[in-house]
């Protein structure tokens, strides 16, 4: 995972292809540089930062469900090891508990509007996916009225090999543009494993701070993804370097490469005013109890 970046080092678990650390990994722009846009695929929408949000040691995004009305509460999302009360264990699942959390708001440009606070934490987890929800204290409506900012729309359909993507980093106002490489049946790091996990194709070099960010599919402009891991330097399975497990338990280890969870199957848990229903048709994010579906 790529390590939070505000004085976690200590604590924090992934590395600079994961969660981020304080210090400005090597090579990589300051956080108040401007944004470095890969040239846009023919045939695709433009993809810029408009809809995603710099939190103080990862990146994120406003989401909406294909459901969400302009007056529901708004969603940010990003990843569950950059939930500010520190990575939840193996088998953890958190739901409904109080948060503060303030998010930049972004323009299509990377420029910094205000901020967004959050009211709660809808759901969190790094069990299977690696994902933070939070309900925030303005609704759609209130935002774009505000700032001229729409959501993203997360996609409800699984992402496809070879489809063009871009990684879209708030905290680091910089885009990663490559395509789906495959899918991992379990991706390993660590103590936690993640279920049919997006590889990158090598053009992806995300680093530290680009976790949480949003993986856009750029023929449709929707999230099919969010940015979490990758490994560092070709250990096999351990913090900071994932390695990919098959059907049968063959283990693989890339080395440079970097991965994201799949984010189509969250709008089936999701009802009216934006509502968490773990419990609705076809939800399969796990359940507090761990019990899986």
């Amino acid at each position: 995972m790529y390590r939070p970046l505000v004085g976690t080092l200590a604590t924090a678990v992934m590395g600079a292809a994961a969660l981020v650390t304080a210090a400005s990994p090597a090579g990589a722009a300051p956080a108040g540089a401007p944004a470095h846009h890969a040239p846009k695929p023919p045939h695709t929408k433009a993809v810029d930062f408009a809809g995603t949000v710099a939190l103080d040691d990862c990146s994120g995004s406003i989401v909406k469900m294909p459901t969400s009305q302009p007056n529901d509460p708004a969603l940010v999302m990003t990843n569950g090891h950059c939930l500010e009360s520190g990575m939840p264990d193996p088998g953890q699942v958190i739901v409904d508990q109080p948060s503060s959390r303030s998010f930049t708001v972004l323009d299509k440009s990377a420029g910094d509007l205000g901020t967004l606070q959050a009211t709660k934490i809808v759901y969190a987890t790094m069990t299977d996916t690696d994902v933070t929800l939070y309900q925030t204290g303005s609704t759609y409506a209130q935002i774009e009225q505000k700032y001229g900012i729409k959501p993203l729309e997360l996609s409800t359909d699984h992402p496809a090999k070879g489809a063009g993507i871009t990684v879209v980093s708030g905290y680091w106002k910089k885009t990663y543009t490559c395509s789906v490489d495959g899918f991992v049946p379990t991706l390993k790091e660590g103590g936690w494993s993640w279920k049919d996990s997006v590889r990158y194709t090598p053009e992806c070099k995300t680093i530290g701070g680009t976790s949480g960010s949003p993986v856009v599919d750029n023929a449709t402009g929707k999230v099919t993804a969010i940015n979490n891991t990758g490994n560092e330097n070709g250990e096999r399975c351990t913090e900071n370097n994932p390695c990919e497990v098959d059907e049968n338990g063959n283990v693989t280890v890339h080395k440079g490469i970097n991965y994201a969870e799949e984010t189509y199957f969250i709008p089936k848990c999701f009802g009216a005013g934006n509502t968490l229903d773990l419990n609705a048709s076809g939800c399969t994010l796990p359940k507090p109890s761990g019990v899986r579906h």
